[in-house]
């Protein structure tokens, strides 16, 4: 006789730890004719089916490579920030449009071209493309501006190209042997510079590729994105955060040099050894501490204002 008050209970119980979190996504999913749920899977299949190689190799890239191993983290993150902004999305009223197959041609242009010539960057940068086309197409512009800063960063996922790359670094690496020669010599250190080599009394420093700061800028501007939008709700402070964040690295990294210069002039073994593996971490935490401390002040001059 027990058994049936004790049901009820449970039952009722379970209805009222409902939060509005989950009954948001029960009625927005049991709103969704069955049809749609069909095209919506169908078409989550097709873009699997289509980029499945694109994505392993992509993964690949990022786990071998250090400079691209951000890669790993982004897509959940992004994820993570669309699920986040889950009730602003769903509050806007989706308005299917045809102007978002622009997006979708040129998300498909970009995936042939780049399979055409061998272009890796294009047939990657193709996938957030053909996203951006297809949530402008089926949920309209007002859902498209609310997922905007999570499909941004997902672009970010993607590797630059290798002419892009170097390019870059090679300008990085020159400027910075040059102005860590300058510290160093106003430090008392005897050291001349000859392209991207910075010769000591004992022993000389080539400034490789690696050593250009390209990746502590590329991580920190991604970092930047992230705090900003975290932490700053105007984009004017979230677009100044991300332009911070560029001489920031490049300090660091100016720094980071100057001190295996330093150190090489009197502690080899150090300067090679620990002080060598432990730097490039340590740039990456004092470049992040100094845009937190950046961002929180942005943040404390928006209040103000």
């Amino acid at each position: 006789m027990d058994r049936t008050p004790m049901a009820n209970s449970t039952e009722t119980g379970s209805i009222q730890t409902m939060g509005p979190e989950a009954k948001i996504g029960v009625r927005v999913w049991s709103s969704v004719p069955f049809g749609d749920l069909i095209k919506i899977a169908l078409v989550v299949c097709l873009l699997a089916m289509l980029y499945w190689q694109v994505l392993v190799d992509m993964a690949r890239v990022w786990w071998n490579d250090e400079g691209a191993s951000h890669g790993l983290l982004i897509p959940p993150v992004a994820l993570y920030l669309a699920w986040l902004k889950r009730r602003s999305v769903l509050a806007e009223s989706p308005s299917a449009t045809s102007s978002g197959l622009w997006a979708i041609a040129l998300g498909c242009l970009a995936f042939l071209l780049g399979r055409l010539g061998a272009e890796f960057f294009l047939t990657r940068i193709s996938l957030v493309i053909i996203l951006v086309g297809l949530v402008w197409t089926f949920w309209g512009v007002a859902r498209l501006k609310k997922l905007a800063f999570p499909l941004l960063l997902l672009a970010t996922m993607v590797p630059l190209p290798v002419l892009v790359w170097n390019a870059l670094a090679t300008p990085l690496q020159l400027f910075a042997s040059d102005l860590a020669t300058t510290i160093a010599q106003v430090l008392g250190v005897a050291v001349y510079r000859d392209g991207n080599v910075i010769h000591l009394a004992q022993i000389s420093l080539g400034i490789a590729e690696a050593c250009s700061g390209l990746h502590s800028l590329s991580a920190l501007m991604i970092g930047s994105l992230l705090l900003g939008f975290l932490l700053c709700s105007s984009p004017v402070m979230r677009t100044l955060l991300f332009f911070l964040s560029i001489p920031l690295a490049i300090v660091l990294n100016v720094l980071r040099i100057t001190g295996t210069a330093v150190l090489a002039d009197y502690w080899q073994d150090i300067a090679f050894g620990f002080y060598h593996s432990f730097s490039g971490w340590l740039v990456f935490v004092a470049g992040f501490g100094g845009l937190w401390l950046t961002a929180s002040a942005l943040h404390r001059f928006e209040r103000r204002g």
